[in-house]
């Protein structure tokens, strides 16, 4: 049979019932008031940073270019790293929040110089590094739960004679502007009666020039960036680390203070990423496998002091 002569069966369409209709008309119109009024309501309750992100559809994470395996530049000179990583999550969860799945990220590159005022007038919303949580600098910004911990310590030649950071006593020593290790170690100096030339670079990339071309004898710092760095000299051996720790730091992503919605996201999220076991699944990634530029292996297991603050998530300073 052709479509020609096929029968043709039509469905009379259902007389709707005037006052159902209208009462259902009532219902619909009552459901979207109250959606807009939701939405209005909820937009109006975003304050701080979450209003600004939601207003500009865009959030400036403040990364370094040199703090490996942290925050860095890779050979496509794209932020890459351990805290990077944490903070693409964060991202995430802000996206789901404001519903703006297009989020818009952009990077402001930071140092240890520059950082906290960089937060503070606005310019970087969240901070992607390993900055120590210290309860002077939480006057100024605040700080997420840890998600890091760092040892304090000196990294010397393989062949010279410093066996202990007394040995060094009158040597050069490198050293980051603005970094924490500068008052530990004036106090360590006058504590063990001993004196210590500083030579300052910017960031640790140039710290460890100083070092490395010989202008410092040792440069102080976090141990696990310390290790990063000889280990993508290419020739880790050349290089050791005194067993010395002048502190052990907790180290946590850094954003505005005063601002307990933006907070709660932050924590929310990691603490997420701990319970989770992810957070592990992150570390690993860039401390035991190789990593971008190089394909190094740090092979920086998780230290006893991490693990503790993954048990009792926290964002406690020192």
């Amino acid at each position: 049979m052709s479509w020609r002569q096929a029968p043709l069966f039509f469905h009379r369409a259902p007389t709707l019932n005037p006052r159902i209709d209208m009462k259902t008309r009532s219902l619909f119109l009552v459901l979207a008031c109250s959606l807009a009024i939701a939405g209005s309501a909820s937009a109006q309750a975003l304050t701080g940073t979450l209003k600004k992100i939601k207003d500009t559809g865009s959030i400036t994470l403040g990364v370094r270019e040199s703090s490996i395996p942290m925050a860095y530049l890779d050979d496509k000179q794209q932020p890459v790293g351990y805290a990077v990583d944490i903070c693409k999550k964060i991202v995430e969860a802000i996206k789901v929040q404001l519903a703006i799945p297009n989020l818009k990220v952009e990077y402001q590159p930071a140092n240890s110089s520059n950082r906290i005022a960089l937060v503070t007038n606005g310019t970087m919303d969240l901070e992607c590094a390993s900055t120590s949580n210290l309860v002077e600098r939480q006057k100024l910004v605040a700080f997420s739960v840890t998600h890091f911990v760092s040892n304090i310590r000196a990294i010397v030649r393989a062949d010279s004679p410093y066996t202990s950071l007394k040995s060094l006593s009158g040597k050069p020593i490198a050293l980051i502007t603005g970094m924490t290790a500068i008052p530990m170690l004036q106090k360590y100096a006058t504590e063990n009666q001993v004196n210590f030339e500083r030579v300052y670079g910017k960031d640790v990339a140039e710290s460890f020039l100083l070092f490395q071309t010989k202008r410092a004898e040792a440069f102080v710092f976090d141990d696990v960036l310390l290790a990063s760095m000889a280990a993508n000299t290419g020739d880790a051996k050349a290089f050791r680390i005194l067993d010395d720790t002048l502190r052990s730091e907790p180290n946590a992503l850094m954003f505005r203070k005063d601002d307990p919605a933006f907070k709660k996201v932050v924590d929310d999220t990691i603490v997420g990423l701990i319970k989770s076991g992810e957070i592990e699944k992150i570390y690993a990634k860039w401390f035991l496998q190789p990593i971008p530029p190089k394909n190094i292996n740090l092979n920086f297991p998780i230290s006893k002091e991490l693990k503790e603050a993954f048990a009792k998530p926290n964002d406690s300073g020192i």
